[in-house]
């Protein structure tokens, strides 16, 4: 249990494109980290800032709030939010009396410093520089100069896993002193348990069959589905994959893949799939497998853990840490392994129910009320 040592108020803004504009990843830990601070610690008044107010049903309950505020550019900055976002921001910030800035998603605006601000930017990877093949030039200049700025004028950094905060320090020459890893928690939908009928609706609502492993995040290369896909040869005919996500140009080379191999009737590949029906199909699920070649943290691994199913994940980056010791991990490149991983868990009830019992246990240390207490005990060290 947390107990707040401190209640003096504060006056708390946050970076909240992403919390309007994205409906996953950068999105969901903006919503997850306001959200977890604002029911945790209400004594606080937090202000969020963002180009525009777009309508995402994910920040319904967030406006609702009475000790959040939502600020978006006026006049001219209106036209360019970008500029508003990057300078512009600043007299908004001094305006509303904001004592301590955050960046929820790898930035901050330029010149924080020279207004007295403190700042904490939060860094989830640096996936550009170890894998740039995945990006296009001209983004891996823009993120580099962002992140790297964003690193170096912060009073601190916040990373999303060890990983990362190796990365910090590898790549851009940080203090390892000035980061601190704080994990992200997922949605308490996940945690919940859904009943058997309510679970069988909704696989009917997809067509899915009585048993299926699962994977969850954007389908592009370097999630590296195409894995799971072969892996599937490997595996039982009575055992069909499905994955849920938004599809890339990536999705193409998995389809030609399933196509020649016959596998179609056997691959559901499911997009804009509601959160509120996610928890049933995480929980109708016999495995969940992310073969991803590197991750910033991995949320969908958390969910799952949540839901009760045993994680078959990749090695070399931050999986591991999301999984803990009781999931089981293989070589991205290494279809057979994978195939035998799950192949070993669908045959042994015993390994399944040390898997999900080993899970539940590492899963307590993304409690929310835990997280918000860490983060809260940094800002006011930082401010």
């Amino acid at each position: 249990m947390y107990v707040c040592k401190n209640k003096t108020a504060m006056i708390i803004g946050f970076d909240a494109k992403r919390a309007f504009a994205n409906y996953t990843g950068l999105g969901n830990y903006s919503r997850y980290i306001i959200d977890n601070l604002s029911m945790n610690f209400p004594e606080h008044k937090y202000r969020l800032y963002a180009p525009k107010e777009t309508a995402n049903p994910g920040m319904v309950a967030l406006r609702e709030r009475e000790n959040i505020s939502f600020v978006s550019p006026k006049g001219l900055y209106a036209r360019f939010s970008s500029l508003w976002r990057t300078k512009g921001i600043l007299a908004d910030l001094s305006r509303d009396g904001v004592q301590l800035y955050h960046g929820l998603s790898n930035e901050l605006p330029v010149g924080l410093q020279k207004k007295g601000i403190r700042s904490i930017v939060t860094i989830h990877d640096l996936i550009f520089l170890r894998y740039p093949q995945f990006y296009k030039a001209p983004d891996r200049a823009i993120y580099t100069r962002k992140f790297r700025y964003a690193c170096r004028e912060a009073n601190h950094i916040v990373a999303v896993s060890e990983c990362t905060k190796r990365d910090i320090v590898s790549y851009f020459g940080i203090d390892p002193g000035k980061i601190s890893v704080i994990y992200q928690g997922c949605d308490i939908s996940f945690a919940q348990k859904v009943p058997y009928e309510e679970r069988q609706q909704v696989c009917r609502k997809y067509q899915l069959p009585d048993t299926f492993i699962l994977n969850v995040g954007t389908i592009e290369a370097r999630k590296n589905l195409l894995l799971a896909v072969k892996a599937l040869t490997h595996v039982d005919e009575s055992v069909h994959l499905v994955a849920i996500g938004r599809q890339t140009p990536y999705a193409e080379e998995v389809k030609s893949y399933i196509a020649t191999h016959g596998l179609g009737h056997r691959v559901h590949l499911l997009s804009g799939i509601p959160l509120t029906d996610l928890p049933a199909l995480y929980q109708s699920a016999a495995v969940f497998v992310y073969p991803s070649f590197f991750e910033g943290f991995g949320i969908p691994i958390i969910e799952a853990l949540h839901s009760d199913i045993p994680v078959v994940a990749a090695t070399g980056s931050c999986l591991e840490e999301a999984g803990g010791a009781h999931s089981i991990y293989v070589d991205p490149t290494n279809d057979e392994q994978l195939a035998e991983s799950i192949y070993n868990i669908l045959s042994d009830i015993q390994l399944q129910a040390k898997m999900i019992a080993g899970g539940r246990k590492h899963v307590a240390r993304f409690d929310d009320k835990l997280l918000a207490g860490q983060m809260m005990d940094l800002y006011r060290k930082i401010s």
